[in-house]
């Protein structure tokens, strides 16, 4: 799979990224839940039966973080980075190449008729496009379904809506993954999501805290990342060599050491080793507890060790049967 970046203000190519024509699906697919991987699979589907490769169009930052800074307010917290949603769409193995749009004054202020005919159609060649119900493009957001109709059959390209995914009868969508996550509810979120809910991150020095506790900490760069995540968790971290290891994880600013900055740290059961510099992915498993300050240190390192203990009475109640956090994936596979 390619990632490929493509600007508004590029030159047009003499041939397009697929000189013999795509499939093109197109959205912020953050989180890239249940609903993300329908629209993805049915443009999948259409690629393979006219023997075209699949892109997958995102935007980064996401428009709604960009309008959010223009306006000077907080945006949203996002489910995602670049390289997450990068992760997602290699595991589900039907996405040929991600085209990156960066978004910015340029992308933004670009017309409806000129998205399509200059970046869908002349930059990647697209012979047909499948998009979500909610989806809209072009400055002011004018561009939708029915416009994307009429632009195809002027440019002599396929469209189709793509089908609506549901659970308990109710849309699938990354609002509702995100309230789920702002309530510590990481099995609900992995339950929309089709997979568990994660972070990718390098681990770096910190200020060696933990070690100093007893309980030493891989601590996991968020990179500014304003996450709807706040808690202990159970979860499971892989990028460590040999199998995913099982940890105990507090992703917050620390209170009763007086942090300011959100950080994700990680404490490993039943491990021994130098973690500096590596990448690794963590799934959250299993909400413990909210973050809160103590009165002191030595409350802190009793709170975290019945954390531990929690942590593993968890995994002992589960493992070898089918996890809580073990959802069936659209493709009939188990995480």
């Amino acid at each position: 799979m390619q990632l490929t970046r493509l600007h508004v203000t590029d030159s047009p190519a003499d041939t397009p990224l697929a000189p013999g024509g795509a499939v093109v699906t197109i959205g912020n697919f953050d989180g890239v839940h249940r609903g993300h991987q329908a629209v993805i699979r049915q443009a999948a589907e259409r690629a393979r039966g006219l023997g075209l490769p699949l892109f997958v169009v995102i935007f980064e930052p996401l428009p709604r973080e960009y309008f959010a800074e223009v306006r000077g307010v907080t945006p949203v917290a996002r489910l995602t980075r670049l390289r997450e949603r990068f992760v997602a769409f290699d595991r589900l193995g039907v996405v040929d190449r991600v085209v990156l749009l960066p978004f910015n004054r340029r992308l933004a202020e670009l017309p409806a008729e000129d998205f399509v005919t200059r970046l869908l159609v002349g930059a990647m060649g697209a012979r047909h496009v499948v998009i979500g119900d909610d989806f809209r493009f072009g400055a002011q957001r004018r561009g939708d379904f029915a416009l994307l109709e009429s632009l195809a059959r002027l440019n002599d390209f396929g469209v189709e809506r793509a089908r609506t995914v549901a659970l308990d009868g109710e849309r699938v969508s990354s609002t509702r993954v995100r309230a789920a996550l702002e309530t510590r509810d990481v099995v609900e979120a992995a339950r929309l999501l089709g997979h568990p809910f994660f972070l990718c991150g390098r681990v770096m020095h910190g200020d060696k805290r933990g070690r100093q506790l007893g309980f030493p900490t891989a601590n996991i760069a968020l990179r500014r990342r304003l996450s709807p995540l706040r808690g202990v968790f159970l979860v499971r971290v892989s990028g460590i060599g040999g199998e995913p290891r099982y940890g105990v994880a507090n992703i917050g600013t620390r209170p009763t050491v007086d942090g300011v900055e959100a950080r994700l740290e990680v404490f490993l059961l039943d491990f021994e080793g130098d973690l500096y510099g590596r990448l690794v992915e963590v799934d959250f498993l299993a909400g413990i507890r909210d973050e809160r300050r103590f009165e002191s240190l030595d409350a802190l390192v009793e709170q975290i060790g019945r954390d531990v203990a929690e942590a593993r009475g968890l995994i002992d109640t589960h493992e070898g049967a089918d996890h809580p956090w073990a959802v069936d994936r659209p493709d009939g596979e188990r995480t």
